[in-house]
């Protein structure tokens, strides 16, 4: 079973199915999380995202990764259930139009108080002012030996929540010539870009973005990326990955998914994953 899943799909998807639009209550998610962690594509589902205050709730054995405000996150480190496994915290560092400096500095310091774990800081950073600046500070954490990387929002419940194809491809180029680790959220159920019936808001497909990445790691620069990042026809997407699926996922650690079924399915339908694996 653990063929099934190539290496540059690996860990792609967090279980992100108890926060919005998903919002599946704790009791139901981690039953649902640990069925996919049994299945035939267990290599592709990283941990199960929660927040800081659940943490106390979940009975199971489980790797999760906590999710909060640094203020939340930080009294939640420090009594983790010993049944538990953290693998990363996600923690936004500011709201749009905000400096995002102070934030980072009070969840590097936290790091820090816990360098001696095994684990990965996810700094969320706004698509807005001060972007720049963080992501040279969070690359100086990086050179300092502290485990830090950046998160982005792609999406949301409104228009101005989703960046357009050149904000996203300059931020992954931006990542990219920094050596700096970044991860999304929100809005990426899908592998190919399309507009949602419902809302009308027009949401970024996670191959799209992984085109991207493969794009920005050859060095190609943000017009090039978006073009591919702009693009809602999925068979070009599949073609221009599939050479590349034997190798490590570069510089794009990965997304959070209230559904697991769903790049299932869309990864199926692409050719990308295996129609039957053997038991």
């Amino acid at each position: 079973m653990s063929n099934a899943v190539p290496p540059l799909l690996t860990a792609l998807v967090d279980d992100a199915a108890v926060f919005p639009p998903g919002s599946l209550p704790l009791p139901d998610a981690v039953p649902a999380h640990l069925g996919h962690r049994d299945g035939p594509w267990a290599a592709m589902i990283g941990p199960l995202l929660v927040p800081a205050a659940a943490l106390p709730r979940i009975a199971a054995t489980v790797a999760v990764g906590v999710v909060g405000e640094p203020g939340a996150v930080g009294p939640a480190l420090e009594s983790i259930p010993a049944h538990l496994t953290v693998r990363q915290v996600e923690s936004p560092v500011a709201k749009r139009g905000e400096d995002p400096a102070p934030g980072i500095d009070q969840l590097a310091d936290l790091a820090r108080k816990h360098g001696d774990r095994p684990w990965s800081w996810y700094f969320e950073i706004p698509l807005a002012w001060g972007l720049m600046q963080a992501l040279d500070r969070l690359a100086d954490l990086r050179a300092e030996g502290l485990p830090a990387a950046a998160k982005f929002r792609t999406g949301g419940l409104a228009a101005e929540l989703f960046p357009s194809p050149v904000e996203l491809a300059a931020v992954i180029c931006a990542c990219r010539d920094r050596d700096l680790p970044f991860k999304l959220t929100a809005g990426l159920h899908h592998a190919v870009r399309h507009t949602d019936p419902d809302t009308g808001l027009v949401h970024h497909g996670f191959l799209n973005v992984l085109a991207a990445t493969l794009t920005a790691a050859r060095g190609a620069g943000p017009a090039d990326l978006a073009g591919m990042l702009a693009a809602t026809d999925g068979h070009p997407l599949a073609a221009a990955v599939r050479d590349a699926l034997d190798q490590p996922r570069p510089l794009w650690v990965g997304f959070g998914s209230c559904s697991v079924d769903e790049p299932v399915t869309d990864l199926t339908n692409l050719g990308l994953l295996p129609r039957e694996v053997p038991a």
